[in-house]
């Protein structure tokens, strides 16, 4: 996984790297429903970095109001959780809302 979004994205959901990624690699998007019934935009307290399709550009990180997005080899100790978090939104759907909860206990 190149880069990880982190907890300064909770409850901000600030789109500018979705627009600014060049891969379309960073979900959950705008008025899009997925196929495979992971949860929308409204529905997650955060965006999510796809670990497979990220291809390490770094484009998102400057546009971050909240700078939230990391480099796996830089993200913080105390959010290294958030690496697992963001891969499991994106595979295949598995992810549940009530997920979050748990990885929140684990700060």
């Amino acid at each position: 996984m190149a880069y990880v979004i982190a907890e300064p994205c909770i409850g901000t959901k600030d789109t500018a790297c979705v627009d600014d990624c060049s891969v379309d690699c960073i979900h959950p998007k705008k008025n899009t429903t997925y196929e495979d019934r992971r949860p929308g935009l409204e529905d997650v307290p955060q965006l999510y970095i796809d670990p497979v399709e990220c291809i390490d550009c770094g484009a998102c990180v400057p546009v971050c109001p909240v700078s939230a997005i990391f480099a796996l080899d830089d993200l913080p100790e105390k959010w290294k959780h958030y690496a697992e978090l963001n891969a499991s939104y994106v595979e295949g759907g598995k992810f549940k809302p009530d997920q979050f909860a748990k990885h929140q206990a684990a700060k």
